[in-house]
């Protein structure tokens, strides 16, 4: 049972890593996104939500794997147990991210667009990054 689920945390890994290269595209290859047209917005919205979904996901299985009960599956009860088993080092950027990603989920909004795309430049892509290269590494020294 260990090894199944050993190998869904490095499967969703695999599928973060994915998809975590594609919204690092779109933030390396453009100096200010916010100049970006309404629909390069979108698809970058997208690919946000996509990235932090199977972030989230990631902590969740490698918690389970690592013996820590998770009672409620939720994005924010995941996030603050990562935080407190140490997973990840800031908890109210992560909170943000996962409002600011429920925020777009149910709000068509250009104004809100444009304030979560400021946060992803700001802020954001450098946490899903730091999380990326702690997690790939250890996946590595595994």
């Amino acid at each position: 049972m260990n090894e199944e689920k050993d190998i869904r945390w490095k499967q969703r890994l695999q599928s973060y890593s994915r998809a975590f290269s594609l919204l690092r595209v779109v933030i390396e290859e453009n100096e200010d996104i916010l100049m970006l047209s309404d629909l390069e917005k979108e698809g970058l919205i997208k690919r946000f939500e996509f990235t932090l979904e199977l972030a989230w996901k990631v902590l969740k299985d490698k918690m389970q794997d690592d013996g820590i009960i998770i009672d409620k599956i939720s994005p924010k009860y995941v996030i603050k147990q990562a935080y407190s088993s140490k997973y990840i080092d800031n908890v109210d950027i992560w909170l943000s991210m996962i409002n600011d990603r429920n925020l777009m989920s149910h709000t068509y909004n250009f104004a809100n667009f444009n304030k979560v795309i400021e946060s992803l430049q700001d802020t954001y892509f450098h946490h899903l990054e730091k999380f990326y290269i702690d997690f790939i590494e250890q996946d590595l020294n595994q």
